[in-house]
């Protein structure tokens, strides 16, 4: 299971890596897909959405459940990962690569601040 210390991470099991230019892209944790499952269709928000912090954006189905994906900071969409709509199973494959969800223009970077870093993220899933 990996835990990249670059990224800060949610309860809710979502990923943020804030990029040289401000945006910050979001996706599912490892720990996330591994619990769900194979990834079968992601419900993606459009270009232009604006997301609030702690509420639903999308969701995830798998081939057990699925699972609403929660926005670790509000911002509005500025991409979304087209690709997952005929591979959903990136997000199983490399959930901090090629399985990104969405890129956001956060609205108040201040609220990165809560967000867990990779060890709480860590003892939080395996403690």
């Amino acid at each position: 299971m990996e835990f990249p210390d670059e990224l800060r991470y949610t309860s809710e099991h979502q990923w943020l890596r804030v990029e040289p230019d401000g945006t910050a892209v979001v996706g599912i944790t490892d720990f996330a897909q591994d619990e769900l499952g194979e990834i079968v269709y992601i419900d993606l928000p459009k270009v232009g959405d604006s997301v609030e912090k702690n509420a639903p954006f999308g969701e995830v189905e798998s081939n057990k459940t699925s699972s609403q994906v929660y926005a670790p900071c509000s911002g509005e969409v500025l991409a979304v990962n087209t690709n997952l709509q005929t591979a959903p199973d990136h997000v199983n494959s490399d959930p901090y690569g090629q399985g990104w969800i969405i890129r956001l223009r956060p609205h108040d970077p201040h609220e990165f601040e809560s967000l867990l870093d990779s060890a709480s993220y860590r003892r939080s899933v395996e403690g």
